[in-house]
């Protein structure tokens, strides 16, 4: 048996509480992992509160949070290649498996070794944020010295698709509320705050003829908003919103693979990718890391240490 902390029916932060689970068992296409960090995103709590409940599968309560880990190889499905008992890995549990537990299931698929000098709270922040980050920025192709608009660039993701289109050249406008300005700049994006009136005018203002690409984060009327800024429909792409296809859009096409992973931690041991770690929690304090991104109060990334007995914040 293994703790693990999770939900036992859909709703708000009531429903969540700590729990025993026998260690799960790999199918041929999983690894068994001890979780040495695990990642809090938005999807968690939204999982949690019943928006896709197939993810799921049917499967009984309890369920347990998270998406993406990184930890210690126990256990190597027949199927699985590339990966031994005993390697460091980080990767995401796309198997429902949950990783804020003290062991869980990674596919092996979308789960590669982690190389030296990369801490595992730094690795445990690849698989969503850093891979949606490339597979946007490959999507969109845009040549060195273009513009790309990033629509809701202060969270996880923003950020990092910010670094990676300013690692291939390009440059960088980003939307976001007056909180979030001093960490997009400090990533290189010339910042528009939606918060000073209508970000169409300020985004024409440092692009009078508007821009090379657009990567939304925030869907909705937001997105509808800023869309006619690309120039080419086809070269707007959402992480949040399917509706994107009705501007002539697309929704990034997602890989989150080894290879995914693999470039995106060669980019942070070459200094290229910050997570930019705000806090990191013991896991005894889960429910607070997760209540910080709920609550909208996260100006970076927040991750769960299973090695940690108290809270650590960083550049406060």
């Amino acid at each position: 048996m293994s703790e693990a902390f999770g939900f036992r029916a859909f709703g708000g932060p009531q429903v969540q509480e700590f729990f025993d689970r026998p260690d799960p068992v790999p199918n041929p296409a999983e690894v068994l992992v001890r979780v040495a960090a695990a990642s809090v995103n938005p999807s968690d709590y939204k999982l949690r509160s019943g928006r896709a409940p197939a993810f799921f599968a049917g499967r009984p309560f309890p369920h347990v949070l998270g998406a993406e880990a990184a930890g210690v190889v126990l256990a190597v499905g027949a199927d699985v290649e590339g990966l031994e008992v005993g390697d460091t890995v980080f990767g995401s549990a796309l198997t429902g498996a949950g990783t804020y537990a003290r062991t869980t299931l990674l596919l092996g698929a979308n789960t590669a070794r982690k190389p030296e000098g990369l801490r595992d709270e730094w690795a445990a922040t690849i698989p969503v944020a850093a891979t949606s980050a490339l597979d946007a920025v490959d999507q969109l192709g845009l040549p060195s010295g273009a513009t790309v608009l990033i629509n809701g660039v202060g969270g996880g993701v923003g950020l990092a698709t910010a670094q990676v289109a300013r690692d291939r050249g390009l440059n960088v406008i980003g939307t976001g509320s007056t909180v979030k300005r001093t960490l997009a700049e400090a990533v290189g994006v010339t910042f528009v705050d939606y918060t000073d009136g209508d970000v169409v005018p300020q985004v024409r203002d440092l692009a009078p003829v508007g821009v090379d690409g657009l990567v939304d984060l925030v869907g909705g009327q937001s997105l509808r908003t800023v869309a006619p800024l690309a120039g080419d429909p086809k070269k707007v792409v959402s992480v949040a919103d399917p509706t994107v296809s009705e501007l002539g859009g697309e929704m990034v096409r997602r890989r989150a693979d080894r290879a995914d992973l693999e470039r995106a931690a060669a980019l942070m041991v070459r200094g290229r990718l910050d997570p930019h770690i705000v806090k990191s929690y013991p896991f005894s304090q889960a429910a607070e890391a997760l209540a910080l991104v709920e609550n909208g109060h996260a100006l970076g990334k927040v991750v769960i240490d299973m090695t940690l007995t108290n809270r650590t914040t960083f550049g406060d």
